[in-house]
């Protein structure tokens, strides 16, 4: 609240006490008489400087007000109606701590210069992290509810689009800019990374460069993107890379970890991921490189050698019912071309840890089990499959051919048959693993819980699927969709330090959803009620220092929490 000095028509000066607050509906500032007092000339004789007086006032009134501001009176219309933009999000305001500590607004504001940009690319990259964390969807989307978040956006929609370009140049310093500061805020273990690829699947008729038909996880005809993922030893991710959908995933390995060894310190690192790496090239340069690895291996593509080995009685130990283990010092020979053609000989000094587990044998039989019940429904109506849909079935059935052009089953004189030969072959591997290592004098235990911990980059493609809806991807240049991947990662990695922050306690599901609850809407003037609170919204509030608890907010104390999330008080 203000004195109000208003020159009337008369040419007195009329005084009354008024009340300033930004009127959501009409977009700009606006004032209510909360008092009148009466012309100036009036008190003259009253007080030596009515001004002085009546602004003492004023200070008394708004020191009351503030003191008891939870007792706000409201007036109600009950005829007024509702606008869906008076709705506005607050949990993001526990996000933009996370960015603010990782300082991309100082990263790309150093950057910013250099281009020569009218638009602010800091607030084009945190429209889309905030949007795809709270609200996934196109980036028009993104652009079309910016209104949702308490702080102006002042670009537009094409910026934006002018944005992903300039964010695809800066895709790989960016990535080592955060984990620097993850370094030096949070601590980071490299000395084990985990790596994985997963691909996403774009429904488009034509390939280009980056997306192109290959193996695809979900089984689907469709051009893919692959992503490769560095993961560190506390399930943070570290750095990722796109490849064209038709690279095999073990090609992928040594081009990100060349350059996660040079630019993020992870020289000795021990690279730890599933049997798809566990090639002689990928083999042998971890092995001579001063770190190591740790790979599944295919029992059923194994040799003739590892398979009688598997099997064979001898060497094992029991560790109670139904859980086996032995091991074994083995020299690995490697084979393979380099990069320039020669071919490459060497023999690797390997520990290969064998266990057989009875609740793994029971767990693949019943996955097992759809693909045998599949198999049986093709051979009994081949007209309603094709190579798409009888995935992981068609290798149970004899005498089946598709078509190269439609996938379409082939119709041949030999009939459909089950192969008995083909399960029980696959059954007698049923619960066992093998995992090699060139740690050969590592311990057996040291080996088996180094690998497991491998389900977590595995969880993590699962969030940025399903939480962050990183595909479907609404864009086609290649380099805005390398920006799209790049603000998924971003967004990935803010979830991710979150968790870390609430010490693991709440899943990146149930933080982005009670966020994107968090929502207040505008009562009167500058007063908002907020609409959601649940038990991870207020550990949150609890660990980032932010009164979610709190029903009613002036738009000055949400502009307060706001500026405040922008601060980097990690490096205070």
């Amino acid at each position: 609240m203000y004195l109000k000095k208003s020159k009337r028509k008369n040419g007195r000066v009329y005084l009354s006490v008024a009340d300033g607050y930004h009127d959501p509906q009409k977009g700009h500032s606006r004032t209510v008489s909360v008092k009148k007092i009466g012309y100036l000339d009036d008190f003259l004789d009253l007080y030596d400087d009515p001004v002085a007086h009546f602004e003492e006032e004023v200070a008394r009134m708004n020191a009351e007000k503030k003191a008891a501001n939870r007792h706000t009176p409201v007036d109600i219309d009950p005829a007024e109606t509702f606008d869906g933009d008076n709705c506005k999000n607050l949990g993001y305001a526990a996000i933009s701590r996370v960015y603010h500590e990782l300082e991309i607004d100082k990263f790309l504001g150093s950057r910013q210069r250099s281009i020569g940009a009218k638009y602010n690319l800091n607030s084009v990259m945190k429209l889309l992290v905030f949007s795809r964390l709270l609200n996934p969807g196109s980036k028009k989307n993104a652009y079309d509810n910016r209104g949702q978040f308490f702080e102006r956006f002042d670009f537009t929609l094409d910026d934006l689009y002018r944005s992903l370009t300039r964010f695809n140049k800066f895709r790989e310093p960016l990535q080592v800019w955060m984990h620097e500061r993850i370094v030096a805020g949070y601590g980071r273990d490299t000395s084990i990374i985990y790596y994985d690829v997963t691909n996403y699947y774009f429904e488009i008729d034509e390939q280009d460069n980056l997306r192109r038909k290959g193996v695809s996880k979900e089984h689907r005809p469709d051009p893919i993107v692959q992503m490769g993922l560095f993961m560190d030893n506390s399930g943070l991710p570290v750095a990722y890379r796109l490849f064209p959908g038709n690279n095999n995933d073990c090609t992928t390995l040594l081009p990100v970890l060349k350059r996660i060894r040079r630019e993020f310190g992870a020289g000795q690192a021990i690279v730890v991921a599933d049997k798809g790496m566990n090639t002689a090239k990928n083999a042998y340069y971890l092995a001579n490189r001063r770190g190591g690895y740790v790979f599944s291996q295919s029992v059923r593509g194994g040799t003739k050698e590892l398979k009688e080995y598997v099997l064979g009685d001898s060497g094992y130990e029991r560790y109670g019912d139904g859980y086996k283990r032995k091991s074994r010092q083995f020299t690995r020979h490697a084979e393979f071309e380099d990069e320039f053609g020669v071919t490459i000989k060497a023999e690797i000094a390997e520990k290969q840890v064998v266990f057989y587990s009875r609740n793994y044998d029971m767990k693949a039989k019943a996955d097992r089990a759809a693909a045998v019940g599949k198999a049986t429904a093709l051979i009994n109506n081949p007209d309603r499959f094709n190579k798409y849909n009888s995935y992981g079935a068609a290798k149970y059935i004899k005498h089946i051919e598709f078509d190269k052009e439609t996938g379409e089953i082939v119709k041949t004189k030999s009939l459909l048959e089950f192969d008995k030969e083909k399960l029980a072959e696959d059954e007698k591997y049923d619960g066992y693993y093998v995992i090699v290592t060139s740690r050969h004098n590592a311990k057996d235990e040291w080996i088996i819980d180094t690998y497991k911990e491998l389900w977590r980059i595995e969880e993590t493609f699962k969030v940025t699927k399903s939480e962050l809806e990183t595909r479907p991807v609404y864009v086609s240049r290649d380099d805005h969709i390398e920006a799209h991947f790049l603000t998924c990662f971003v967004a990935l990695l803010i979830v991710r330090l979150m968790q870390k922050k609430l010490g693991g306690r709440h899943s990146a599901a149930k933080i982005l959803d009670g966020l994107a609850n968090t929502r207040c809407s505008n009562l009167e003037n500058n007063l908002y009620i907020s609409h959601y609170n649940d038990e991870t919204v207020r550990d949150i509030g609890d660990v980032f220092g932010i009164d979610f608890r709190k029903k009613y907010r002036t738009l000055s104390e949400i502009k307060k929490i706001i500026a405040s999330s922008k601060i980097n008080k990690s490096s205070q």
